[in-house]
């Protein structure tokens, strides 16, 4: 009997170390919150668990109306998954069409050699996040939101 105690404290011990240390890496992940225009935040974020390198993001979109000050994540209306290959850098308002709407544009920076930009633009409705436009492979010193706009001009052509 005394063994089995033994074991269980053991393996308790040792799971909450793994729990422990896995918790502590997820720490370095990106999530960050950002106010949107009609009453409502967005949060984007990492995915829990994947490498930093590759892996996914959710954007997730809350209501602000009627809730208390300081409380803006508590009415979920809308979100989405999306695949990344390399890291979040950045997430900003931007208008990518010309049409005077703001987009939520999310930034990534590959992990490999070249540290090569990507980014998604997204439009958010009072219940939906839709993909509006998408590029990638850009050089590192490029500037995502500019080159949104040239995409979305070409697809307008199209």
């Amino acid at each position: 009997m005394r063994n089995r105690v033994s074991r269980s404290v053991v393996a308790c011990v040792l799971f909450t170390c793994a729990t422990v240390a896995l918790a502590g890496e997820a720490g370095e992940r990106f999530v960050q919150k950002l106010a949107l225009p009609g009453q409502r935040t967005a949060v984007v974020a990492e995915g829990d668990l994947e490498a930093r390198s590759i892996g996914s993001y959710s954007v997730r979109v809350y209501s602000t109306e009627g809730a208390q000050p300081g409380d803006d994540t508590t009415f979920f209306s809308s979100g989405l998954i999306r695949a990344r290959d390399g890291v979040i850098e950045k997430i900003l308002l931007a208008d990518v069409d010309g049409s005077g709407r703001l987009s939520l544009v999310v930034v990534i920076r590959s992990a490999g050699t070249g540290g090569y930009l990507s980014a998604d633009a997204f439009a958010i409705g009072n219940r939906s996040v839709v993909l509006r436009g998408s590029v990638s492979g850009l050089p590192a010193n490029a500037d995502p939101v500019s080159s949104l706009r040239s995409s979305m001009r070409q697809h307008k052509k199209e």
